[in-house]
């Protein structure tokens, strides 16, 4: 790691750690919460945690952008080439719900790629965490993607419904489905071989993937869209259609599972 990004991923960890302190208070203790419009929910501790990464990194960094979900867009974030790329709360409906399967996530992007990663939940205590070409750690041990390379027997985070809906079943028999509200969560997952893949046929933001994007990389996984392309953040439009995360053994086979079925365009 340069020195550059070491000094970066020490007030990041420091960061990142702090928040799911704040994020402990409020948790199961009757949090305040509303819609920011129908079916997306905000929480005062997703506002909280917010306002805690914005003012600690962008103090530290004001020559760098930021974006949140929970912050208005400030478009001088095109202009920088590294850019804080915060989630204080992905999962906010569990959250709200007293389930500990949110996280807390934030990445350093920098050229329209993540150099640093955390996925942070804070009340199992499990700290994802990269850096760009220094690997993938769980609680400070390295992780590694699953070397499977078919679809059978695999452990999936997505919908069984979707499976037998694209009349899949056939093609990944003894398959397991499973599901988390956090995006990150189920990346990191796959990052850290309890989960073979991950695919979510629904739009993500930046802020949704980044910080697992690269952890996923870093322990030899590859996050793409359902055609294969390859995910670019700090653009004009921060949405993504869909996110197929896996180890890189697998992905082959999930996007000949999609292209063959006629879902490569994501319908």
């Amino acid at each position: 790691m340069s020195t550059d990004y070491h000094q970066d991923y020490a007030l990041l960890e420091t960061t990142v750690r702090d928040a799911g302190d704040i994020a402990r208070k409020f948790f199961k203790n009757d949090v305040k919460s509303w819609e920011k419009k129908p079916g997306d929910p905000v929480s005062e501790a997703d506002l909280a945690i917010d306002t805690h990464f914005r003012e600690i990194l962008t103090r530290a960094h004001p020559d760098y952008g930021w974006l949140s979900e929970e912050t208005v867009d400030d478009p001088a974030r095109l202009t920088r080439s590294r850019v804080w790329v915060v989630d204080p709360i992905d999962g906010t409906r569990s959250f709200i719900a007293g389930k500990p399967e949110f996280t807390i996530c934030a990445a350093l992007v920098e050229d329209g790629q993540p150099v640093l990663g955390i996925v942070y939940n804070p009340i199992l205590e499990e700290f994802y965490e990269a850096a760009l070409g220094q690997g993938a750690k769980l609680n400070g041990v390295p992780i590694a993607c699953s070397p499977k390379t078919d679809l059978k027997d695999g452990n999936f985070l997505t919908s069984r419904k979707t499976f037998e809906w694209h009349g899949w079943m056939e093609e990944a028999p003894g398959a397991r489905f499973s599901h988390v509200n956090s995006i990150a969560y189920r990346i990191a997952k796959v990052a850290s071989r309890h989960i073979d893949a991950s695919l979510s046929f629904t739009a993500k933001s930046d802020w949704d993937i980044a910080a697992a994007d690269i952890i996923l990389s870093e322990a030899g996984g590859i996050c793409t869209t359902t055609s294969g392309d390859p995910l670019v953040y700090n653009r004009k439009s921060v949405e993504h259609r869909n996110v197929i995360s896996a180890g890189r053994a697998l992905h082959p086979a999930l996007m000949g599972l999609l292209k063959s079925f006629g879902q490569e365009a994501g319908t």
